[in-house]
């Protein structure tokens, strides 16, 4: 198993990773603060003096602006391939009352930053209905239908992939490898230091040389704490061998 086309752009899209705007008939690219909500809709957070604001004030008696989101994937190692690009297109209206309250909680799930407290002064906040989807991966484009992109669920361990990785190659690289080795067969060749380099609620990707290969967990897990615990029997086989 392995994350779909609209789960990979649900999790490049939820918020953790730079995003330019393009605006129809503005200037751009223009940098943007953004995360996005339970349903998948963008919310924008906007300097309300800055230039994105200027850029999303609706013209000729529109009560939105059309403008395309622009993400690319960022990968936690050097020797990480990347997941790819994606872009979120739709129209973005700013947000007052009790409706830029609810989005601002929304918005502190995924980023609990101070600016949150001025919106209404200095900072705007803005929804962005989304309209299309599209995925780019190795020059490859899938159109992504927008339901099944709202359906979709970010992947829990994208913001701690880095330290995931990190942790294996720091303290256990000769239990990873052998599992690897085990997993792999008469695939693995003599000589081959497999190496994560990825990691999804599917399972992980090793690199191995130029090889690389893709292994799944028995499940999807839903969070750090349920990898540990699938993990478990991997890293610490001698605990978990009743004959040892």
């Amino acid at each position: 198993m392995q994350p779909s086309p609209a789960e990979i752009a649900r999790t490049l899209a939820a918020g953790h990773l730079p995003a330019v705007a393009h605006i129809a008939c503005r200037p751009g690219p223009i940098p943007v603060r953004h995360v996005t909500d339970g349903q998948g809709r963008v919310l924008l957070l906007v300097p309300a003096e800055g230039t994105l604001a200027v850029a999303l004030r609706p013209q000729d008696g529109n009560d939105d602006t059309a403008l395309v989101l622009d993400i690319r994937d960022v990968p936690p190692m050097a020797t990480s391939p990347s997941l790819g690009r994606v872009w979120v297109s739709g129209w973005a209206a700013k947000l007052s009352g009790d409706e830029a309250r609810a989005a601002a909680l929304d918005y502190a799930d995924t980023d609990a930053c101070g600016d949150l407290l001025d919106i209404g002064e200095s900072q705007e906040l803005y929804r962005m209905e989304v309209a299309e989807v599209r995925y780019e991966r190795n020059e490859k484009l899938v159109e992504v239908d927008p339901d099944d992109y709202a359906e979709a669920a970010p992947d829990p361990l994208r913001t701690v992939e880095f330290d995931l990785i990190a942790d294996l190659a720091d303290h256990h690289v000769a239990e990873m490898s052998d599992y690897v080795r085990r997993q792999l067969g008469k695939n693995a060749k003599p000589g081959d230091e497999p190496k994560v380099v990825r990691m999804d609620r599917y399972g992980f990707m090793v690199r191995m040389g130029a090889r690389s290969a893709r292994l799944a967990f028995p499940r999807p897990v839903t969070d750090r704490h349920d990898l540990a615990h699938l993990l478990h029997p991997i890293l610490c086989r001698r605990c978990c061998d009743p004959a040892t």
